[in-house]
């Protein structure tokens, strides 16, 4: 199992590659730098922070990140027991935009198949929420009469709409996979449905943090979502309010 090491790890290292991706940003005023090359910086050395930190806290752990030289360092990681899986910027577009608060960083541990350790910040809000600081089950407001159902901006999945109509609930856009989890973790929204295809850095850690909050977490099947596959391709995923998870999966299913 995590360690409150292994906590405490995943917290500090999403929240420092969030204050590095922001300092990137900020030079988005300057006019000096495109916006494409600032995003592709931002993303280059958040992962080279985040590989650099692992191998040093973790150095018998293996690593799987959306960038892909991440595989060559480690290319056994699927017979590994403990993977470490991050996403240096989740919401690319989004933390090319100053003005858009709605990107995240990742960072989790899988054992075995099961997020045990993740953070998930939110750099833009000055905010990090981990499975440390949700150890205990976060108090959620009351579940209002229209619950809020967040989609992706560009390409809300047919399965989400339908799911909000069933609830008779209301869309909710944003922008980055680990910004939809987290509003319904701190309560700002009650399900995130997602069909549209993902990979499994797009999931684990806000799977991780939705776990320590008390949430339901499951694929839309409803069967639980394993990580460290040989290929990460994870294209669906459930999280909601524990309250809401027989109603969502009925759509879902229907």
């Amino acid at each position: 199992m995590a360690t409150p090491d292994d906590h405490a790890l995943a917290a500090d290292l999403a929240t420092r590659a969030g204050v590095l991706l922001m300092e990137v940003r900020g030079r988005l005023a300057s006019g000096n730098t495109s916006l494409e090359a600032l995003k592709r910086e931002g993303d280059q050395r958040s992962h080279e922070f985040l590989m650099d930190a692992l191998a040093r806290h973790r150095p018998q752990d293996a690593v799987l990140s959306e960038e892909g030289a991440a595989a060559a360092v480690h290319p056994d990681r699927t017979g590994t027991s403990r993977v470490w899986i991050v996403d240096p910027v989740d919401g690319t577009r989004e933390y090319g935009d100053p003005s858009r608060t709605d990107w995240a960083v990742h960072v989790a541990l899988a054992e075995d198949g099961r997020p045990t350790a993740g953070a998930v910040a939110l750099p833009a809000l000055d905010l990090t929420l981990s499975t440390m600081s949700l150890s205990n089950p976060k108090d959620l407001p009351s579940i209002p009469d229209r619950p809020r159902v967040v989609v992706s901006r560009s390409r809300p999945p047919t399965e989400a709409v339908n799911v909000c109509n069933a609830l008779g609930g209301v869309v909710v856009e944003l922008g980055s996979a680990g910004a939809k989890a987290m509003a319904v973790v701190r309560g700002e929204a009650e399900a995130y449905v997602h069909s549209g295809g993902q990979y499994e850095w797009d999931s684990c850690a806000p799977v991780a943090v939705a776990i320590a909050a008390g949430l339901h977490t499951s694929r839309i099947d409803g069967t639980p979502l394993r990580y460290n596959s040989t290929d990460p391709y994870l294209p669906d995923l459930v999280i909601c309010r524990v309250e809401l998870a027989e109603a969502v999966l009925a759509a879902l299913a229907g």
